[in-house]
């Protein structure tokens, strides 16, 4: 065998050869099982005309990766090409496999796949398994991990609505370590999470550390650090495409199809260009909130644990109403818009926020949370509108102050009390708006008993538990872990996507079923019995109660584009066999130190 053909080495090599991808050699080449139980990912396959630069030991190509899954009882029917470049194999090998080959050449790098290739991917899975569910399919880049595994995520995030650090954990837990690149984690978390801080990327992978001066190509391809970009699996005419840019743009998720809650008027969604995506970015920067999606401030269910906070911190309580979330971001006169939790913005007519210095100012760059709920008051529907916190009033960060007394005050004082003096002096025809505005008050905690009792009575609309707030505590937003929601174990709830399929035949008698889906499990979570409620919910999200054995149909949840995660949708479950009841409730609450 000639020199230029020793496998144990790389130093000597057919100087027409290509250049193999840097790091490629010692690169792990596959998951090591699939994930989600479909998706195969691996580094790129290179054919025969590298062979005189790799040891034999490590070499990798289109044969080896179908005849090892085929070990694996894995069939691959899809393959999906993220680089840049045709060089590396010919994918008539991947064709000849009886497997379909499509590319979706993706730059790498700092460049995360953008989103516009990320719902092609997504879009393109989705088809391939609705028409081929035994059959799996394979993705790869460069090396298979950070493009790859940015795809990968995304596809869990999108389909089976798990959380951002469940879909990363999900690809590191098949092919460790992961997504290695912060930049793609802190991309993905942009994206999609609207409750989650960006987590830290793993320390690098030791093969990606490992020196390159065996690699015949490292004087001339090598950076001089690895910071820097490393062409090589592009073509020469694509490098222009990937010189260093400003930062892109961050990107929002549109619902082309959202619902206010029913039986409001005088709200319309708006969908124009760039007066959305100002109105987005402006409240997410009043918020404080660094990436895409609902800024405002989420309760955590209470369990045995967290109400331990009770006896920790001074609370403030309030009852939880049966109503829809909203932020009202007051932009100015004539320009005031609700969002709501999918993020998602409807402008309001005919509301008016009037300065309490002067009636003739309007308030503008003013941001309300609250909740939209019907009352019903003599055989009356009454929307309104509960405000329960600030966080910013005339472009001033009033969120970094206490909840209780400050913000409580300041809605009170500069919100509420001078549309009652406009109302007095003229100034305002409160019938001609579409609906009423008002304070949601807060009580000190002892009160709970009451605002379960005659209070939760007397009330002219649903309420279905209590929020613990953290008195002195300033607002924060996506989940806060220390602002606690309580629910009576018979309104414990899990919005669930469903699905009506007809069971039975061949025999026997064909009935009607409701499945039940969460996110980040592809079967259904559970299953109900079918009735004319759900007639018109096929493939909406529903929410739903455990009662007597049985989940029962609650409402359909206009305001969710996504089901409960699974680790959400199992955490109540659990809560529903070990619940804080109200009685536990009740005694930890007199147990409390007196602040």
């Amino acid at each position: 065998m000639s020199g230029s053909k020793r496998y144990g080495s790389s130093s000597s090599y057919s100087s027409h050869s290509p250049p193999i991808p840097e790091r490629w050699i010692k690169c792990p080449r596959k998951s090591y099982t699939t994930i989600a139980e479909k998706f195969v990912a691996f580094k790129t396959p290179l054919d025969s005309k590298y062979d005189d630069q790799i040891p034999i030991e490590n070499r990798f190509n289109t044969e080896m990766l179908f005849s090892s899954m085929s070990n694996m009882k894995v069939t691959i029917g899809l393959w999906i090409d993220l680089t840049k470049t045709s060089r590396f194999y010919n994918k008539s090998e991947v064709e000849d496999s009886d497997c379909k080959y499509v590319k979706i050449p993706c730059a790498g790098h700092e460049q995360p796949p953008t989103r516009e290739q990320a719902q092609l991917f997504v879009d393109i899975c989705s088809k391939f398994i609705a028409k081929n569910p035994l059959l799996s399919i394979g993705v790869h880049c460069t090396h298979g991990f950070n493009r790859t595994g940015f795809m990968i995520a995304t596809y869990l995030i999108e389909t089976f609505d798990v959380s951002v650090t469940s879909a990363i954990a999900q690809f590191a837990a098949a092919r460790p370590t992961g997504i290695y690149k912060q930049d793609y984690i802190v991309e993905l978390f942009q994206r999609y999470s609207d409750d989650e801080e960006p987590i830290l990327a793993p320390e690098l992978p030791d093969w990606c550390l490992e020196s390159e001066e065996d690699n015949h190509n490292s004087s001339k391809f090598e950076s001089s650090s690895r910071n820097k970009r490393d062409f090589r699996d592009q073509d020469p005419k694509d490098r222009r495409e990937h010189e260093p840019s400003s930062k892109r743009s961050r990107s929002e998720m549109i619902n082309r199809n959202p619902v206010f809650m029913e039986g409001v008027s005088g709200v319309t969604a708006i969908f124009d260009q760039p007066r959305l995506g100002n109105i987005q970015k402006r409240t997410q920067d009043l918020c404080k909130w660094k990436r895409n999606g609902f800024p405002g401030s989420q309760p955590v269910s209470m369990d045995i644990q967290n109400i331990k906070l009770l006896h920790i911190k001074p609370y403030r309580v309030t009852w939880k109403a049966d109503g829809t979330r909203y932020l009202m971001f007051i932009q100015g006169e004539n320009e005031i818009y609700f969002i709501d939790r999918d993020n998602s913005v409807f402008e309001v007519e005919g509301l008016t926020f009037l300065h309490r210095k002067n009636l003739d100012h309007h308030l503008k760059d003013t941001l309300l949370d609250g909740e939209m709920i019907i009352d019903k008051v003599d055989g009356q529907n009454i929307p309104r509108y509960l405000v329960y916190d600030v966080v910013a009033f005339e472009g001033f960060d009033v969120g970094k102050q206490p909840f209780y007394p400050n913000r409580c005050m300041l809605i009170e004082v500069d919100i509420i009390k001078p549309r009652h003096q406009a109302i007095v002096c003229g100034r305002l025809d409160k019938a001609q708006e579409p609906f009423s505005i008002r304070l949601k008050q807060f009580y000190d905690i002892n009160a709970s008993d009451k605002l379960l009792g005659n209070f939760s009575k007397n009330l002219s609309h649903e309420p279905d538990g209590l929020i613990f707030q953290p008195s002195t505590d300033p607002y924060v937003a996506g989940t806060c872990p220390e602002v606690l929601k309580w629910k009576p174990l018979e309104l414990n709830s899990v919005d669930f996507k469903l699905k009506i399929v007809t069971e039975g035949g061949t025999g026997m008698l064909e009935s009607k079923v409701g499945y039940l889906y969460v996110g980040g499990k592809s079967d259904p979570f559970a299953r109900m019995k079918y009735n004319k409620e759900l007639k018109n919910m096929d493939g909406k999200i529903i929410e739903c109660k455990f009662e007597n054995g049985n989940w029962k149909f609650m409402r359909e949840r206009t305001d969710k584009s996504f089901p409960n995660a699974l680790k959400t949708a199992i955490a109540i479950c659990h809560s529903i066999e070990t619940p804080v009841t109200k009685e536990i409730l009740l005694k930890y609450i007199q147990q409390a130190p007196r602040r």
